[in-house]
C-alpha cells in the first residue's frame, strides 16, 4: 500500500482524477476508485481497472478533408485519439471556432475491440469585436488593438487573446491591473483589458563632480538633464529632450519624437536632432528620420536615413598646415537598417531576459573645403568617399535569487572610411556607457566593451551594486592607437515610489588616465517619474 500526503482535499481529488485519466488512456475505460476506509486523517482508496479495451479503427466521419491533411487521424489507441482531439480543438479555437466539440459516434464493440466514427461540430464562427479598455488609464482602445494585433471582424483566436495579456504587461506605458476577460455576444468576442498607467514620464537631473584638469586642486561640476514624455494622448506618442555638459566647453543636445501605428499599421515614425559641441574644436549636427515596423510581439525592424553635418569652430591652429588635420568640415548622408529583439520580462527594471539591438549604415561622406585652411591641403584628396558603420548591443539579465541578480551588457561597433576624421568617430565613456571616466571620454574607430554588475536587491527596484567594465577602443589619431581600459566601482539604486535615486562611485584606468583616486568619478542624481 502506497501512502501520499495532501494538505488539501482538492489536491487529493486532482491526483485521483489524473491517475484515472491515465488508465483510461491505456484502454481501461471502466476503471474507477473505491473508498475502502476512512480513519481520522487517513483515507484508503482502491483502484479497480476492469476490462482493457483497444480502439481498433476510427472513421473520419464529418471531419473536413483539409483538417485531416493538416492533422492526420490516428489509426488506433485511446491515448493517441485523446491527443488528436486536443490538438484539433486547439487548432479550431485559434481559427474562430472556440465552441467546437469532438466525440466518438456510431460505437461498435467486438470483444475487447472498439470501432467508432468521429462526430465533429464546429459551432458558430466567432469574430473579434472592438477592444474594451477599463481601469486607470488614458490609453486609446485603437492603440491597444494595434499593439496586440486584435482587429474587429477577424476570426477569434485563443492564442492571440492569451499573448495579448503578455504583450500589454510588457508595455513601458502601462500594465494589467487584473486578468483580461472575454465577453461573447452573438457570434462576436469582445476582449476586455484592465490597464493601469505606469509612471514613465521622466525628469532626470544628474550632477557630476570631476577634477578640473585645467585648474589642479579644483572641482569641475558637470550636468545632465533628461526630459522624456511618453504615451501622449494615450496613442504611443513620445517626445524626449536630453542635454548634457561634459566639461567647461563641451555640451550635447538631443531632441526626438515618435509616432506609433501610422495609418493603423505596425509602422512607426521617429525624427531626431542631435548637437555636439566639442570644446572649441568642432560642432556636429545630426538629423535623423526613422521608420520602424513591428515584426512580432518581441521583434521590430527599422529603416533610417540620417544627415550629419560637422564644422570646425576655430581654424586658427590650422592656418599653415600642409596636410588634412584630424578634424575637418564634412557632410555625411547615410541610409541604414536596424533590428531590435526584446525578451526582457519587464520594460523599466527587468530582472531576467535578453535584448539584442544592431544596426548597419552606409552613405557618402563629403569633405567641405574650409577657407580658413590652406587650399593646398585639399589637392589630390578624394573629397567624396563611402563610409560604413555597424553597431551591436546585447543585454542579459540573470535572475539568481529573489534578492540577487546579475546584469551583463556587451557593445561593439566599427567604422570604415578612406578619410576618417576625429569628429566622425564613435564616442563612449560616462555613466551610461563606460563608467569611471568622463562623459564621451573615448574616441573610437572600432570599439567593444562589456559592462558587468552584481545586484543585491532589497526592494522591488532598489538594489546595491558592484560593477566592472572592460573595453577595447581603437583611435587612429592617438600615438598608442589601441586602448584597453578597465573600471570598477559600487553604487546604489533606490526606488522612492515616484522616482529613482542613484549614486555611483567609479575608478577607471586607460592609456590617458592612470588608476588613481584623484581621477575617481562620482555620479549621483534623482530620476523623477510621473
Amino acid at each position: 500500500m502506497d501512502w501520499k500526503l495532501f494538505v488539501e482535499k482538492s489536491k487529493m481529488q486532482e491526483e485521483l482524477d489524473s491517475i484515472l485519466i491515465e488508465e483510461n488512456n491505456k484502454g481501461y475505460l471502466s476503471a474507477f476508485w473505491e473508498k475502502e476506509s476512512e480513519r481520522n486523517d487517513s483515507l484508503v482508496y482502491e483502484l479497480h481497472l476492469g476490462q482493457k479495451f483497444s480502439l481498433s479503427k476510427i472513421k473520419t466521419g464529418n471531419v473536413p478533408e483539409e483538417l485531416i491533411q493538416k492533422k492526420p487521424i490516428p489509426d488506433s489507441g485511446f491515448m493517441e485519439w485523446n491527443q488528436w482531439t486536443l490538438d484539433v480543438l486547439e487548432d479550431l479555437e485559434n481559427r474562430g471556432y472556440p465552441f467546437a466539440t469532438i466525440k466518438l459516434d456510431s460505437l461498435e464493440r467486438k470483444g475487447d475491440q472498439i470501432f467508432a466514427s468521429i462526430d465533429l461540430v464546429e459551432g458558430p464562427l466567432i469574430t473579434w469585436d472592438s477592444v474594451q479598455i477599463l481601469g486607470n488609464t488614458k490609453t486609446s482602445p485603437r492603440y491597444v488593438q494595434n499593439l496586440v494585433r486584435i482587429q474587429p471582424g477577424e476570426p477569434f483566436s485563443q492564442n492571440d487573446f492569451e499573448s495579448a495579456g503578455q504583450v500589454l504587461n510588457r508595455s513601458p506605458y502601462f500594465g494589467l491591473s487584473q486578468s483580461p476577460e472575454l465577453s461573447f455576444q452573438t457570434k462576436n468576442a469582445r476582449p476586455i483589458f484592465y490597464l493601469s498607467d505606469r509612471n514613465v514620464n521622466v525628469i532626470d537631473g544628474v550632477i557630476g563632480l570631476l577634477p578640473n584638469e585645467n585648474e589642479p586642486g579644483k572641482v569641475l561640476i558637470t550636468g545632465q538633464l533628461d526630459l522624456e514624455l511618453y504615451h501622449l494622448g494615450g496613442k504611443g506618442r513620445d517626445v524626449a529632450v536630453h542635454w548634457q555638459r561634459m566639461n567647461k566647453e563641451s555640451q550635447t543636445l538631443d531632441i526626438s519624437a515618435k509616432e506609433s501605428f501610422i495609418f493603423r499599421s505596425p509602422l512607426s515614425i521617429s525624427i531626431g536632432f542631435n548637437l555636439l559641441k566639442q570644446d572649441t574644436t568642432f560642432l556636429n549636427r545630426f538629423f535623423s528620420l526613422d521608420f520602424g515596423y513591428q515584426l512580432s510581439n518581441y521583434s521590430s525592424i527599422r529603416f533610417f536615413t540620417n544627415r550629419k553635418a560637422s564644422d570646425l569652430i576655430s581654424t586658427f591652429a590650422y592656418r599653415e598646415i600642409e596636410e588634412l588635420p584630424d578634424v575637418a568640415d564634412s557632410r555625411w548622408n547615410v541610409y541604414g537598417i536596424g533590428i531590435d529583439i526584446n525578451y526582457l520580462d519587464y520594460p523599466i527594471f527587468p530582472r531576467k531576459g535578453m535584448r539584442l539591438k544592431s544596426e548597419f549604415a552606409a552613405g557618402n561622406k563629403k569633405i567641405i573645403q574650409n577657407t580658413g585652411i590652406p587650399e593646398s591641403v585639399y589637392q589630390n584628396l578624394d573629397l567624396n568617399t563611402p563610409q560604413f558603420t555597424a553597431e551591436i548591443e546585447v543585454e542579459k539579465h540573470i535572475f539568481l535569487k529573489k534578492s540577487w541578480g546579475m546584469w551583463l551588457r556587451g557593445n561593439a561597433g566599427f567604422m570604415q572610411n578612406e578619410n576618417l576624421l576625429l569628429n566622425d568617430l564613435f564616442r563612449a565613456g560616462g555613466l551610461k556607457t563606460f563608467r569611471g571616466f568622463n562623459e564621451n571620454f573615448f574616441f573610437a574607430k572600432t570599439y567593444a566593451y562589456l559592462n558587468m554588475e552584481q545586484r543585491l536587491f532589497f526592494g522591488g527596484n532598489s538594489y546595491l551594486m558592484v560593477f566592472s567594465d572592460l573595453g577595447f577602443f581603437e583611435n587612429p589619431y592617438y600615438e598608442i592607437k589601441e586602448d584597453y581600459p578597465v573600471s570598477f566601482g559600487a553604487g546604489i539604486n533606490l526606488d522612492t515610489g515616484n522616482g529613482v535615486f542613484r549614486f555611483i562611485y567609479g575608478l577607471g584606468k586607460s592609456n590617458l588616465q592612470p588608476l588613481s583616486f584623484s581621477y575617481s568619478r562620482i555620479h549621483f542624481g534623482y530620476l523623477a517619474r510621473f
